[in-house]
């Protein structure tokens, strides 16, 4: 095969193209930006279960004047009662999966709340006597709040023990929502790259019609017919390819280092190392569907 006429024959057809190459690197930059936020959010998911799920707690709180558990028909827990919860917890069948715990009073509660609260208005109606007295545990495996639940919840004094887990289960559903959101919109536009790709090329096709028909009449290969028109749809996809890394690099640089990291240091998020694993998987998506698409646009014009 003659790679300086095929090379000149790809130069020939995107010159003839132009705004229909632009239109293919615009979309192509579009969807696969939209696939690489998708996988970086993924990413982004994974890195804050690891993160938080490490540091959630397991509540056990304890019976107020006002709870209507049944544990709590009583009333308020009984120093008996906050100190039979501490020996469960220190007793040799939990003391196994517990790594620490501690005892907040309702002094220290009602000073939390009204740390938390300090703009709302609510907090000037809550009393001390109307919060929960809490033993927080850390567990040595966070997956293992079962067994703490298990063992405290009958137990008489105790309102509720609530595994901190499950309100993060909440806020990941939200965020794997927004990813497979954006994984939806990014098919969608891929589609419509692949879709723009071979039209594309079958514009291009149909327009050198005749010259294919004198390659073919002269004993030209399919490959070296095909060629031509593949890589200018690889080269438009691979041109948007770029571009869409380049978009997630900054986007990670500037957004989520430069500003979310900067402004919420209490979670991870994710880096430029990730973003540069990103990067290739757009380049090989971008040109792998580019070359598809291209390559069945042109097949109909190899029987002339």
């Amino acid at each position: 095969m003659r790679f300086a006429l095929v090379w000149a024959e790809v130069a020939n057809g995107l010159r003839r193209n132009f705004s229909m190459v632009v239109s293919v690197i615009l979309v192509t930059f579009i969807s696969l930006t939209f696939v690489g936020t998708a996988i970086l959010l993924q990413m982004q998911i994974g890195q804050m279960k690891n993160y938080w799920y490490d540091k959630a707690q397991v509540a056990v709180y304890l019976c107020t004047e006002v709870s209507a558990g049944e544990n709590c028909i009583d009333g308020a827990a009984t120093e008996a009662e906050v100190k039979a919860v501490e020996e469960t917890l220190s007793s040799e069948t939990l003391s196994p999966f517990i790594d620490k715990y501690y005892f907040e009073d309702h002094e220290q509660a009602y000073a939390n709340f009204q740390e938390q609260f300090k703009d709302n208005p609510v907090a000037e109606y809550v009393t001390p006597e109307q919060l929960n007295e809490t033993f927080w545990v850390n567990l040595k495996d966070p997956s293992q709040s079962a067994v703490l639940v298990e063992a405290l919840s009958a137990q008489k004094g105790v309102e509720a023990v609530t595994d901190q887990r499950s309100y993060l289960d909440q806020i990941f559903s939200i965020l794997n929502s927004a990813s497979y959101t954006a994984i939806g919109v990014a098919g969608l536009m891929l589609i419509a790259a692949v879709l723009l790709i071979a039209t594309t090329i079958r514009l291009s096709a149909f327009s050198r019609r005749r010259e294919l028909g004198i390659m073919r009449l002269v004993g030209a290969s399919n490959r070296f017919i095909q060629t031509p028109f593949i890589l200018e749809g690889v080269f438009a996809a691979l041109v948007g390819s770029i571009m869409a890394g380049g978009a997630i690099i900054a986007l990670v640089h500037f957004f989520v280092q430069g500003y979310l990291a900067v402004n919420i240091p209490l979670t991870s998020f994710v880096g430029l190392s990730e973003a540069f694993f990103v990067v290739p998987i757009l380049v090989v998506v971008g040109s792998l569907l580019a070359a598809i698409s291209a390559n069945f646009a042109i097949t109909r014009y190899l029987k002339i």
